[in-house]
């Protein structure tokens, strides 16, 4: 996990077979400007030779947030320090935190068929049109794919809300599928929260690495949503989001400047800092998430479980305010 202090841009430009090529690249630092300056040029020189000996390389790094960088790390300010967890501010202006070993999932409520499903379904039709096909006409095999479609999905869509319902709900069915898990490894002890769109699960009775594989089939058997996968894997980082989405807390406009990533042009600070003073007073009477029920027999280990009480403190889940 990098979330550096100093950021810097480098642009490098040069004439190669009758064009000019200009590459742009970001560099980064902890210790100082200088240092993160000294980072972009040698990323930007080697940027370009690739691009000049015939690799197809973006020019440009755009500066994007956190779920949209691919080989840049975190580009959020750095609010508080707590060990090796960082509190940020994300792009849209919500306080998170990021830690290197402590696993966080989000899991999103399935409400219609997973894609899984759906996919199973269309290979299902498409089996039976061409086993008809081959017992009978194109015409006959058509017409099986036909009724196999027309009867099967609003089939699977009853057997599967049937079973979501017996399970108490998507909610249910989402703290369904994380007891099976734990029930599969005694080891195990998860904690679940309620967030506006899902479940939040934290695993405190061990430290991770975001790219080992038990972490991949947790993700997996869980049904952790696959941006977040994706991102804890591409950052080696685990994440929560600590306070509301401003948009759910009557916050109409965007963290200003836009595009709201880090750093900010001394110039800008001042409308940044208007913005986030309306934020964090509509935010008071909320939370990011509600506890809900500890799962699993596994005990629990020390390190996470400080985390576990920082995220408990700083996202209000005992508050029994509403989340957003």
């Amino acid at each position: 996990m990098i979330v550096p202090r100093h950021w810097a841009e480098a642009r490098l430009q040069e004439r190669a077979r009758g064009r000019q090529v200009t590459v742009r690249r970001f560099g980064w630092s902890d210790a100082s400007e200088e240092d993160a300056r000294r980072m972009a040029e040698g990323r930007a020189r080697e940027a370009l030779a690739r691009i000049l000996a015939g690799e197809r390389l973006d020019r440009r790094e755009p500066k994007v947030p956190y779920n949209g960088a691919e080989g840049v790390p975190i580009r959020e300010e750095i609010l508080a320090e707590h060990g090796a967890a960082l509190v940020t501010r994300n792009a849209y202006g919500a306080q998170c935190l990021n830690v290197p070993d402590v696993l966080f999932a989000d899991v999103d409520l399935e409400e219609g068929l997973p894609d899984r499903v759906a996919l199973g379904l269309a290979l299902a039709a498409a089996c039976a049109g061409v086993a008809a096909g081959l017992l009978g006409t194109p015409l006959l095999g058509a017409g099986a794919a036909v009724v196999v479609v027309v009867l099967g999905t609003p089939l699977a869509r009853a057997l599967r809300a049937a079973r979501v319902r017996a399970q108490g709900g998507p909610e249910g069915h989402a703290l369904a599928r994380a007891r099976a898990f734990v029930a599969a490894h005694p080891a195990w002890h998860l904690r679940a929260y309620r967030t506006p769109a899902g479940l939040r699960l934290i695993a405190d009775h061990a430290t991770f690495d975001p790219r080992a594989p038990e972490v991949a089939a947790f993700f997996a058997a869980v049904g952790a949503d696959r941006q977040y996968v994706r991102m804890c894997t591409r950052q080696r980082c685990f994440r929560a989001r600590l306070t509301p989405k401003p948009w759910r807390i009557g916050i109409p406009g965007h963290l200003r400047p836009r595009p709201g990533v880090w750093p900010v042009r001394e110039e800008r600070r001042a409308e940044r800092a208007a913005w986030i003073a309306a934020y964090e007073e509509a935010a008071r009477g909320h939370a990011a998430c509600r506890y809900l029920c500890a799962l699993g027999d596994g005990d629990p280990d020390p390190r996470a479980r400080r985390v576990v009480a920082l995220h408990d403190e700083l996202s209000r889940a005992h508050a029994g305010l509403p989340i957003a």
